[in-house]
């Protein structure tokens, strides 16, 4: 009895611990959403997945040629490039064009999107001839917008190893087709060495498109990852770096603003922009941006700016541009002592791949979702789930002028912080309930040999020694690092908290996946998804909802004269619809954002059941001569078309 008494005062302490952390584990621990909810909630979303159509004929590839210095991470190098887009290409007033950035093929293809009327053109590839290009060059991404403003959809194309090009669409309209668009140097001027390209090697890997400065016309800002350098040449060695930190730094490529100065339509279009390298400050402007995100916030219409750095603090821009003068000032949380640094707005150090806005709480203020990596027993940082704490707008510009984002993250209670290795996502209401859901991209590089014990290592590396590719462990074809991660779909259930139900919808495809575009491709009121995946074929789901609820869905263009197509869309217009409720909802014309996906033009809410008249719609919005105007009207649930100058005119 005495040693059975003197054992236990020797593990006393413990027996004390493993107490404390089991009560404080059952006590901490989130609630979980029950089988038979999660099963009602999965219930009211439904999504048929269809193929997209290639052009064929083109050699395929499974990783890319790197520089030498990069070879023993070329699986690393080749993590990204795979991007899809949905837009209103051929101008039949519907988001049914698609375009695909395939690295497998190294091509960017414009195809119709599967179902009804897929017939209307043959899939095709922009060419960028006669522009001059080289074997080092690989497409990042596609940006659709009317860049010229004439009426037409217009593609801007962004690469690793060049400046962007602009692909306008010209011609009489008609089928689509590669004789369509016009390429044309974003930034003109670019040297030219035996016939190929010897110009800036940007390696671009984000975009935003929107009305920076407030003149009525939409401008660009290319964010670029890797510093200018011969990443894809595998015939050189050196001119390459990687982060000088795991988490500040500061030295990846630097961000370009074009800000549109003047076009011409018809046969030989044309669209000139100037390029500002200097409206943002150096150690903001060279973090390494894998996402960025326009929209306003506050108002004005002067759009904000979050930029989702990987190896370093996201950055929040508030915007005080003038016509013709970009100006932006940082945003950054104050340090609080019960919050940690790495959950505050301009603080963290996780890795961030993709961000979007919304209003998630249906409080008429813009939220923010930001992706990072969330692995557990690999990198476990954690999604934001930024929410608007601001009493109204008025409030929160007073505080975003003073430099302090009135945003609190609560993806740990509402259960959207663990996902896996995250990356684009969008904000929309797939089923019209009133009620936001997220999709969200997940995964890295998949292979067979796990390498996540060799990146736990390098995440613990001395800083000195992370920016010389040497010191990076290997990751090549065949290595798999979160390679089986799914898309997830987060749905908010009754109880506040999201669920993801991906596998109940079929979505969870063990692929990494990479873009993500939203868009109502055939004009039912229910949002399509299009999902771009890294080094396997594009997936189309066609929204089969079971949706009880109405929309509202809105395409917004400028009033001046376009000699084709069906009008320059209101890029920036800001939504707000009130229900009869009472219930505020914003939504916005969102010129292109994120990380390889970009959503449609069209502004859609869904508004819930019993909606049995008009609803009461503001709309504000600048002309093309930057002035601002506002406008109430009564709308019932359902598309319309506007065209918006000094007021809002309905088309019959």
């Amino acid at each position: 009895m005495t040693a059975a008494i003197g054992w236990l005062r020797r593990q006393l302490p413990g027996i004390v611990a493993l107490a404390l952390v089991a009560g404080t584990f059952t006590v901490a621990r989130l609630p979980t959403t029950s089988a038979d909810d999660e099963a009602r909630l999965a219930g009211g979303y439904q999504f048929a997945p269809m193929s997209v159509a290639m052009p064929s004929g083109f050699p395929q590839r499974e990783i890319r040629k790197v520089n030498q210095d990069y070879r023993h991470i070329d699986g690393w190098i080749s993590s990204v490039g795979a991007g899809v887009a949905m837009n209103d290409l051929d101008g039949d007033r519907l988001a049914n064009d698609l375009c695909v950035t395939d690295p497998r093929i190294d091509q960017v293809v414009v195809t119709p999107a599967p179902g009804e009327r897929a017939d209307r053109y043959a899939p095709f590839v922009l060419t960028p001839g006669p522009l001059p290009m080289n074997d080092h060059i690989a497409p990042m991404g596609c940006l659709p917008g009317d860049f010229n403003e004439d009426g037409r959809t217009d593609a801007l194309v962004y690469y690793w190893g060049r400046t962007p090009i602009v692909f306008l669409a010209g011609g009489a309209p008609g089928r689509l087709s590669a004789a369509t668009f016009t390429p044309t140097e974003l930034a003109p001027g670019q040297p030219v060495a035996d016939g190929r390209y010897a110009g800036p090697q940007w390696n671009t890997n984000a975009v935003a498109f929107d009305d920076f400065d407030g003149d009525g016309h939409t401008d660009l800002l290319i964010a670029n990852y890797f510093p200018d350098g011969p990443v894809l040449d595998d015939k050189a060695t050196g001119g390459v770096v990687m982060n000088r930190s795991m988490s500040d730094a500061q030295n990846g490529g630097e961000n370009h603003f074009f800000r549109w100065t003047g076009a011409t339509a018809g046969d030989r279009p044309s669209a000139t922009f100037q390029r500002i390298d200097d409206a943002l400050p150096a150690e903001v402007s060279k973090g390494w941006e894998l996402a960025a995100a326009a929209n306003d916030l506050d108002g004005d219409l002067l759009p904000e700016l979050y930029l989702a750095n990987d190896f370093g603090p996201d950055r929040m821009l508030y915007n005080q541009s003038t016509p013709g003068a970009l100006r932006f000032s940082l945003v950054e949380d104050i340090r609080a002592p019960l919050t940690p640094k790495s959950k505050q707005v301009g603080r963290d150090s996780f890795k961030g791949m993709g961000v979007d806005f919304g209003d998630l709480d249906g409080d008429g203020l813009y939220d923010m979702f930001v992706s990072n990596i969330t692995t557990s027993w690999g990198i476990q940082e954690s999604n934001f789930q930024f929410m608007n704490t601001a009493k109204d707008q008025a409030d929160l510009r007073s505080k975003l002028a003073r430099g302090e984002p009135p945003f609190e993250d609560r993806s740990g209670p509402a259960g959207t912080a663990w996902s896996g290795w995250g990356w684009d996502l969008k904000i929309a209401d797939f089923n019209n309930s009133g009620q936001p859901a997220v999709a969200q991209t997940n995964g890295f590089v998949k292979g067979e040999v796990n390498r996540w014990p060799q990146l736990q290592e390098l995440a613990t590396t001395n800083d000195a020694l992370l920016d010389n590719p040497y010191w990076w462990p290997r990751v090549n074809h065949g290595d798999d690092i979160a390679g089986n991660q799914r898309l997830h779909f987060y749905a908010k259930g009754p109880d506040g908290r999201y669920v993801n139900l991906a596998p109940r919808l079929g979505l969870d495809v063990p692929v990494p996946t990479r873009g993500v575009a939203t868009g109502d491709a055939d004009g039912d009121g229910r949002l399509d998804l299009a999902v771009a995946r890294q080094w396997d074929q594009p997936v189309f789901y066609r929204n089969t909802s079971p949706a009880r609820g109405d929309f509202l869905g809105l395409r917004l263009s400028h009033d001046t004269a376009t000699p084709s197509g069906p009008g320059s869309p209101a890029v920036g217009t800001q939504v707000t619809v009130t229900r009869p409720d009472g219930r505020r909802q914003v939504t916005r014309v969102d010129g292109g954002g994120g990380h390889g996906g970009k959503r449609s033009n069209e502004a859609h809410l869904g508004l819930g059941e019993n909606v049995t008249g008009p609803v009461a719609v503001h709309l504000k919005w600048r002309d093309r001569s930057g002035q601002v105007h506002e406008q109430n009207l009564q709308l019932t649930p359902g598309w319309h078309t506007l065209r918006l100058g000094s007021q809002a005119q309905e088309e019959r």
